[in-house]
């Protein structure tokens, strides 16, 4: 009673620590065979584990993002233009679209998730599975959820447009295990512009298939959302430059038909002249504009070239993907060394419980 009434005081001495050691040490020793058992089931649960655990499939895209800079070039080329009496403001470019990290939360949403989702694998033999089909077949979830969800019913090929509720919530369920537990997006430097996408599965194919093709989404609509609105100046300048051309050449024929009318003109009589001058008229103001388009076109082409982004592919997945799996050594160890500290405190608190029970007997 006197060793526990240390305990209560919260006071306890070297020596008597040691006393405890030791004794717990004997209890350790005596009961060494319990401790021997949970090793040997740590060792077998660890060997199971490494050989029937069924391996993960890391399939790794890496490429470089260099954003455009307009910074330099585009003061210049303001300036210059300036000169002309030409604005560069109306065919700006669209820097602050997308800066920073945000094509990394691009690969992240649910829009580019359930497109890539919704693709056909284009395997070899594979006859155009969809990855979504795919993805539910290696699962098991035709068996997981069909208690709520009838598969045999629901056809993913179709138009996103005409999905049931049953079809979508199916997609977006899908979609949250992949952002949980299959895609990884980081910069391995936050200094740089490379960027590394992961897919992590039990199925190699659908690994390697679905980070390809959410690979080429996301980069693909990254691209043409960088580059809309110099691409939209661009098509309204050369549709406006295809038009005036057309007028210019048009003023032209008229202002050759006026002169080939009076092909010997009166000098003392100009209303003869008339028509010829109004062609003439024409044509010059049709030139000027033309020319005055054709320079804001070629502008916004260059504008257009240097606001696009440079995406560069650096390593992407190739057969066979590389294997997250527990070696056979690392299942033993972690499997011994987990039930043999389990071992212990089990004779701990059995230890324990059977003093007390002994002391309220």
């Amino acid at each position: 009673m006197t060793d526990y009434q240390h305990i209560k005081d919260d006071k306890i001495t070297f020596r008597e620590l040691i006393l405890r050691l030791q004794g717990w040490s004997e209890v350790f020793k005596r009961k060494w065979k319990i401790l021997v058992v949970f090793l040997i089931i740590g060792l077998i649960a660890g060997a199971a584990v490494s050989v029937f655990k069924k391996p993960i499939y890391i399939a790794e895209t890496t490429f470089v993002l260099e954003e455009s800079d307009m910074g330099g070039m585009g003061g210049s080329m303001s300036g210059l233009a300036s000169l002309v009496g030409i604005n560069l403001g109306s065919l700006g470019s669209s820097n602050g679209l997308f800066s920073g990290d945000n094509i990394m939360e691009l690969y992240r949403s649910d829009n580019m998730l359930s497109k890539t989702l919704l693709s056909p694998m284009n395997a070899v033999g594979d006859s155009g599975q969809l990855l979504i089909n795919r993805y539910i077949t290696f699962n098991k979830l035709d068996r997981k959820w069909r208690n709520e969800v009838d598969f045999s019913a629901m056809d993913f090929a179709k138009n996103r447009e005409m999905f049931s509720i049953k079809e979508d919530s199916v997609v977006k369920e899908i979609i949250k295990e992949i952002r949980k537990s299959n895609l990884s997006v980081s910069k391995p430097d936050r200094k740089l512009s490379i960027i590394q996408v992961s897919i992590a599965s039990k199925d190699q194919l659908f690994a390697k298939y679905f980070n390809e093709q959410l690979v080429e989404n996301v980069n693909t609509f990254y691209y043409e959302t960088k580059t809309k609105k110099t691409a939209e100046n661009l098509s309204i300048l050369q549709t406006q430059a295809d038009s005036v051309r057309k007028i210019l050449d048009r003023s032209l024929t008229d202002f050759a038909s006026a002169t080939d009318n009076v092909p010997n003109p009166n000098p003392l009589v100009q209303r003869a002249m008339v028509e010829s001058r109004k062609r003439q008229v024409d044509v010059q103001a049709s030139s000027t504009v033309y020319s005055e388009i054709v320079k804001n076109l070629e502008i916004a082409k260059v504008n257009h070239r240097n606001n696009s982004p440079l995406i560069q592919i650096i390593d992407f997945p190739r057969f066979p993907l590389e294997e997250s799996k527990i070696k056979l050594l690392k299942g033993l160890i972690i499997g011994g060394l987990s039930f043999f500290i389990l071992g212990i405190f089990y004779i701990y608190l059995s230890t324990l419980y059977a003093a007390n029970i002994r002391e309220s007997a």
